[in-house]
């Protein structure tokens, strides 16, 4: 095969429909409500959950972090939900999670408590995805491309990546290697997940996120 045809068999391999997807939560109505109870021991100020400054984790926190759900037993509690910048995971979401990529994921362990009676649920744990990854292939994807000029932004005078629907994000193999989870350089808050991932997570009946195709967002 020559230089020309190894090129175009590549690109095609690239953009196989349904390789890579966007993790995404499913925001309906959140089961249990919850109360996060000592935000003033570990957000003092900002009350906001966050990664330490220049990386993806979580600090050493002085006391695991308390939430209150408001029932004892909910029908089908979430196992995924959005909780500042990170995600609260139930025992079952943060085994799938570690089973296909270990080293993709941070976790925290929470405690959990109802407001009446014994909490007698799954175990729950804080979640940041922290592989991040430089590899869009940006002339077969469609989305926009800058650089940041406003100064209120962390990310100041670097490049950025926007995207709403009708986005198509095309990713190199080589690039993300074996990785079935990681978060796009340039638009931190995406996070990419591969077949196996998405597979897994479907397989365990996981509740509360949904996958959209990267070639069709």
């Amino acid at each position: 095969m020559n230089d020309d045809n190894e090129k175009v068999g590549s690109r095609r391999r690239s953009v196989r429909k349904g390789q890579y997807y966007e993790m995404a939560l499913d925001y309906r109505p959140a089961r249990p409500r919850l109360t996060w109870e000592n935000a003033a021991a570990l957000a003092p100020g900002t009350r906001v959950l966050a990664p330490p400054p220049g990386r993806r984790g979580f600090p050493e926190y002085s006391e695991q972090p308390r939430f209150l759900f408001e029932k004892k037993r909910v029908r089908q509690p979430l196992d995924i939900r959005e909780f500042h910048s990170f995600w609260l995971l139930s025992d079952p979401a943060k085994m799938v999670f570690q089973t296909v990529d270990h080293a993709g994921f941070a976790f925290a362990a929470c405690d959990v408590s109802v407001s009446r009676g014994t909490y007698d649920g799954p175990r729950y744990w804080l979640c940041d995805a922290t592989r991040v990854l430089d590899a869009l292939d940006e002339e077969q994807s469609r989305l926009e491309i800058g650089i940041r000029d406003d100064p209120k932004y962390n990310d100041f005078g670097k490049k950025y990546y926007k995207f709403g629907s009708g986005a198509k994000l095309v990713f190199n193999k080589d690039a993300v290697g074996s990785a079935h989870v990681f978060r796009m350089a340039f638009c931190f808050r995406t996070v990419i997940c591969d077949q196996a991932l998405k597979d897994a997570c479907k397989e365990a009946g996981l509740l509360g996120i949904k996958f959209n195709n990267a070639l069709d967002i």
